[in-house]
């Protein structure tokens, strides 16, 4: 086929050879406008390709084989994708005190994902019930 490849092709294509789990909306803006990305990333989304995660912020994702539901496709689930995307956002963050205690040695396993977060961060990341929970950091 020699013919013009479809903006949705394009981006599809970028997901799929990618190694990142996490994807801003600025990852495709050299392929088209602000408008039609937006449009092709909601179509992805409604397809089971890629779910939101916050403003401008989406994931890969898969369809579970057992219930047919769309979820996250990465390895770590939602602690992995909520990581990544801060690591992508460019925020200083590091583990939440109970993560550290946990690897520490601690028996309680930390319930949701909690993290420490320096300067300024303003943003919800969540994904159906999960919500990344930012510990204050006192200066």
């Amino acid at each position: 086929m020699t013919g013009k490849r479809s903006l949705l092709t394009k981006i599809s294509e970028k997901i799929r050879k990618s190694k990142n789990t996490v994807f801003l909306r600025e990852d495709f803006s050299s392929l088209g406008d602000y408008d039609q990305v937006g449009r092709a990333l909601s179509k992805l989304v409604a397809r089971g390709r890629l779910v939101r995660i916050g403003k401008g912020l989406y994931a890969k994702a898969r369809l579970n084989r057992i219930t047919g539901a769309k979820m996250l496709a990465a390895p770590g689930g939602f602690d992995q994708v909520s990581k990544e995307a801060l690591n992508r956002l460019g925020v200083n963050w590091a583990p939440g005190r109970a993560e550290v205690a946990y690897q520490n040695g601690s028996t309680q396993i930390p319930s949701q994902t909690v993290v420490r977060v320096y300067g300024r961060f303003n943003r919800q990341i969540s994904y159906r019930n999960y919500r990344l929970k930012v510990e204050a950091v006192k200066a």
